[in-house]
């Protein structure tokens, strides 16, 4: 077993260590108290057109053909300095990778070369009553002639208010057993009506990321919109949450890393009672625990990476990293206060933000509670 980077990713790696420092870093406190920020929305451009959007999607289509590990990489580091940023390159990778999955021919060639470039998508599944239960969808895509009408409503949207491409699950066959009538649609937001946008949601944390409610009012749109085959979209909804929750267990880690190192320097400097916070044991002790489940977390997420990559079965490791990696950011930004004293429930410190925005890592891309679900019964399924 190899557990070293081959030199391919050590290369992503770095390159956008050194773009996270140069250009997101900077501004990371001033997006967290701008919505939307002109600045952010260059830095996801940019990003984009520097191969940091579709990693996983082939060449042919002008993606960086990466592998996971190297995408889990990408989403730690931008989570590392801004976690706004990262969630929506997470998503932005998504939305290309289900494209690229079930998407038509067509599809792929006009949409994907534009998402690869800098253009951003929405992954637009959860609704009022059906967040942690997906299945239970009322948005409802009625067949008419030449295609379908959409009505609905979408919520906690990423991406919601600027995204130029939605993924949109909807109920094809109200008829059908529960989570069997679903069907998923690629549609260009600009070319259609009847969607509206709520303004972006007051949130606890990550607030440099739009976070809106997508409405569909009577809006129709082509029989070409469909992905895949209809009444089968629900098991393509299941498929991509997993590959996402790689990225959000990622996203956690780069979190705890920032806030640990945030205070193990401040423990090098600071002196209480004739010595560096850093020279006392239960101090000392209280570091090793979070640095070793940071290390935990690592090595969950490259195990489920690894899996995705040689096409076995990962949905629990990918439960797993996610449920450990979310749970350990919030142990460690809770931690890395308590080093810091007063000093890390200030502002003047980013340890405030990082708590702020390590919390919701617990909930969105399914909660804790239902990644315990999910390896119960993978684990059932192995007796």
């Amino acid at each position: 077993m190899h557990l070293e980077l081959t030199e391919t990713q050590s290369l992503i790696r770095d390159t956008i260590r050194g773009i996270a420092a140069e250009r997101i870093a900077p501004i990371a406190a001033r997006l967290d108290k701008h919505v939307g920020h002109k600045h952010y929305l260059e830095n996801i451009n940019f990003l984009g057109e520097h191969g940091f959007v579709g990693l996983n999607v082939n060449s042919q289509y002008g993606g960086a053909e990466a592998d996971t590990i190297s995408f889990a990489l990408v989403i730690e580091e931008l989570g590392y300095v801004c976690a706004s940023t990262a969630v929506c390159i997470s998503i932005n990778n998504m939305v290309a990778e289900v494209i690229q999955a079930v998407g038509s021919e067509a599809q792929k060639q006009d949409v994907l070369p534009k998402l690869c470039s800098g253009a951003s998508g929405a992954f637009c599944l959860t609704e009022v009553d059906a967040g942690s239960d997906p299945a239970g969808m009322a948005c409802r895509a009625e067949k008419v002639e030449g295609g379908y009408k959409l009505n609905g409503a979408k919520i906690y949207i990423t991406n919601g208010s600027f995204a130029e491409y939605l993924v949109v699950w909807a109920v094809t066959d109200p008829a059908a057993p529960k989570g069997k009538g679903i069907s998923l649609f690629l549609i260009e937001k600009e070319k259609v009506q009847g969607i509206s946008i709520t303004k972006s949601e007051e949130k606890m944390g990550q607030n440099g990321s739009p976070t809106n409610t997508i409405n569909f009012d009577d809006c129709f749109i082509l029989a070409s919109c469909l992905m895949g085959a209809e009444n089968a979209g629900f098991k393509i909804a299941m498929s991509e949450l997993a590959g996402g929750r790689i990225g959000i267990a990622a996203l956690s880690l780069g979190i705890a890393r920032a806030a640990m190192d945030v205070a193990k320097n401040h423990m090098l400097e600071r002196k209480q009672f004739g010595q560096r916070l850093w020279d006392m044991q239960g101090l000392q002790w209280m570091v090793a625990d979070r640095e070793t489940e940071i290390e935990a977390a690592r090595l969950l997420i490259m195990q489920a990476s690894w899996l995705k990559d040689q096409e076995k079965p990962f949905a629990k490791a990918a439960s797993m990293a996610k449920l450990y990696a979310s749970e350990m950011a919030g142990r460690a930004t809770d931690t890395a206060i308590q080093l810091m004293g007063g000093a890390g429930y200030i502002s003047d410190y980013p340890l405030e933000r990082f708590a702020r925005d390590a919390r919701i890592t617990r909930i969105y891309e399914g909660s804790s509670e239902i990644q315990r679900i999910i390896i119960a019964r993978e684990i059932l399924k192995e007796l």
